[in-house]
């Protein structure tokens, strides 16, 4: 009789274990675009024959196992026994997995399998490396980084990012396809180049948190199943690369931040806004942990870089017992700090936001002014926003109320867009 426990099993094995399987994959066929198709051939093997014949003892195990297989044969129909399927055959041989055709019983072959974890580390980082590669565009990059590191389908990705399921797998066959054009070699970049390759994978997988943690569209605030992905991926970066001071700090902020996710939303699915939220529920473990990363980036590093300065800002709020007794004067010098190191507008506008809370509306006001008159950020909704929140503290409400009501025509997201609607609306 069937089991019905088995297609859990494989998609509980498969989000554990995928990057590891498409990893060793890459490293045995020297081919990453073949490596993840054949590993989503053994993932579609194990739906069917799981269920049927129950979960082998060693999961992973199995789907390498199936995974190298399909790579002889792949080799086999390229060219007869040539070189490279031979130099393959052989190391499956090594490895203590019979090479040549299938057996009968895939279950039991798997149960050998062995996991070198130096091995493991380095195949997990040239995955990074490569998911995120300078060559890809930046959509690519977050999918095939989902895909392949985090193990999520395509449906997943696509439900995640609102667009359609055609359009990512569509995203993800170009990035495998511009990745061999490009003859990217499955390697931990040189060191010359690996601090410049960490910046995209860190970009990428600071994109795929925001995203989590502020959705841009859709009916719900936060998706946490990005956001928990976004800090799993960078929790296994930190184990892989421990001496990175930028590492460190990403997944301090990335930590701080998720701590305030349990009093972010109230039990209708409405946003909290921070003077509101219920500081008691705030994750006190995950704040420790923050604090943790935050010291380790400080003393790993010359100083802390643009993701350790935006952890110490999230850890300003993260220890204060309310809005007011929140160390604003702080907050503002490290968004100078910031400023200097990555400027961006979005660093600016939140520096006046700080400066309101530290200073008064009335010192902000200007420096929000002169972002409207840069003309940036104009299709977001932050920044009327902002503008509108300061002029209604300066008593300006008809000018508040126009401000606000172009923040709600810009915001994508309902949830947020219903509370920029009732602010509009308490202006009378």
């Amino acid at each position: 009789m069937a089991d019905p426990t088995g297609r859990e099993a494989v998609g509980a094995v498969w989000r554990i274990e995928s990057a590891r399987i498409v990893g060793a994959l890459a490293r045995y066929t020297g081919d990453f675009a073949l490596a993840e198709d054949l590993a989503q051939e053994a993932l579609a093997e194990a739906l069917v024959t799981w269920p049927r014949e129950g979960v082998p003892r060693n999961p992973a195990g199995w789907l390498l196992t199936v995974g190298r297989r399909r790579a002889i044969d792949a080799f086999r129909r390229r060219s007869a026994l040539d070189a490279r399927y031979a130099a393959l055959a052989q190391n499956l041989g090594e490895g203590g997995v019979v090479s040549g055709s299938a057996p009968a019983d895939p279950v039991r072959d798997g149960e050998d399998v062995l996991w070198d974890p130096d091995q493991i580390d380095d195949d997990m980082l040239a995955l990074m490396f490569i998911s995120c590669h300078p060559v890809l565009s930046r959509e690519a990059r977050v999918a095939l980084t989902l895909r392949v590191v985090g193990g999520l389908t395509s449906d997943e990705i696509a439900k995640a990012f609102l667009v359609p399921t055609a359009t990512v797998q569509a995203r993800i066959t170009r990035a495998k396809k511009t990745l061999g054009a490009a003859r990217v070699p499955f390697e931990v970049p040189p060191a010359k180049e690996r601090t410049e390759r960490l910046g995209s994978v860190l970009t990428v997988v600071y994109l795929i948190f925001t995203e989590g943690s502020s959705a841009s569209s859709g009916e719900d605030l936060i998706r946490l199943d990005l956001a928990s992905e976004a800090q799993r991926v960078t929790r296994m970066l930190a184990r892989l690369v421990p001496n990175e001071p930028e590492v460190h700090g990403l997944l301090a902020l990335l930590e701080l931040t998720a701590a305030r996710f349990p009093a972010r939303i109230g039990s209708d699915g409405e946003p909290i806004l921070l003077e509101h939220q219920d500081r008691r529920r705030w994750d006190r473990a995950a704040i420790r942990r923050g604090q943790a990363a935050l010291a380790r980036a400080e003393q790993v590093g010359r100083g802390l870089g643009a993701y350790g300065l935006q952890a110490a800002i999230a850890e300003c709020h993260a220890v204060a017992p309310s809005v007011d007794a929140t160390n604003w004067e702080r907050i503002v010098l490290l968004y100078e700090a910031l400023g200097r190191l990555a400027p961006s507008p979005v660093v600016d506008l939140n520096r006046a936001v700080a400066v309101s809370m530290a200073q008064g509306p009335a010192a902000a006001l200007p420096l929000v002014d002169e972002l409207v008159a840069a003309e940036v950020l104009s299709s977001s909704h932050l920044l009327p926003t902002v503008r509108g929140e300061l002029l209604t503290r300066l008593g300006r409400i008809d000018e508040a109320r126009a401000d606000l009501q172009v923040a709600v025509h810009l915001c994508g997201n309902d949830r947020e867009r219903a509370v920029l609607e009732r602010k509009v609306a308490d202006l009378g």
